[in-house]
């Protein structure tokens, strides 16, 4: 059926953490810009902050985002998180492409929620944090984790990172 959607049910657990994928609109790679992928790090930064969220580890690729956190229930849940952190960000990334010239797409994030899965216990956990601080070398960006600068992976390894904050497992 054309336009026909699953219908998506969120389980929303205290204390459970989640792992979230969103892809920009089509999958096109509009956060292949250095400067666009620090303002939407800088904003999922400013949206943990302000909303409260668990972030234990996260990456941004050039066509998605992913996102392992633990929201804090019931006060904020998964969609507000998302909201806060796709309207922001495409907000100063459209004003950005608008000012240098560049054609803006009609919609930057792909619509809906994106993949989302509840994380059952610490071996599901952990794999999920090697699948997202692996992404970058699995697409053939970096070596290494430790060598993509969006993603704390630098800073779960010891070293030195651009974005250092994460929180260990709720």
């Amino acid at each position: 059926m054309p336009g026909f959607r699953k219908t998506r049910i969120r389980r929303e657990h205290p204390n459970q953490a989640r792992y979230l994928t969103f892809s920009c609109d089509h999958r096109q790679s509009f956060l292949d810009s250095l400067p666009y992928r620090d303002k939407l790090a800088e904003q999922i930064m400013n949206s943990r902050q302000h909303l409260g969220f668990l972030l234990h580890a996260w990456v941004i690729m050039p066509d998605h985002v992913h996102l392992l956190l633990t929201p804090p229930l019931p006060d904020v849940d998964v969609p507000r998180i998302l909201s806060a952190i796709k309207r922001r960000s495409a907000t100063l990334i459209l004003a950005d492409m608008r000012q240098k010239g560049i054609a803006i797409p009609p919609r930057f994030w792909q619509p809906g929620g994106g993949y989302d899965r509840n994380i059952l216990g610490g071996p599901e956990f952990n794999e999920k944090i090697r699948y997202i601080h692996e992404n970058p070398v699995r697409r053939g960006l970096v070596e290494h984790p430790e060598d993509w600068a969006w993603s704390p992976a630098p800073a779960w390894g010891g070293l030195d990172a651009r974005w250092p904050d994460f929180d260990h497992a709720p």
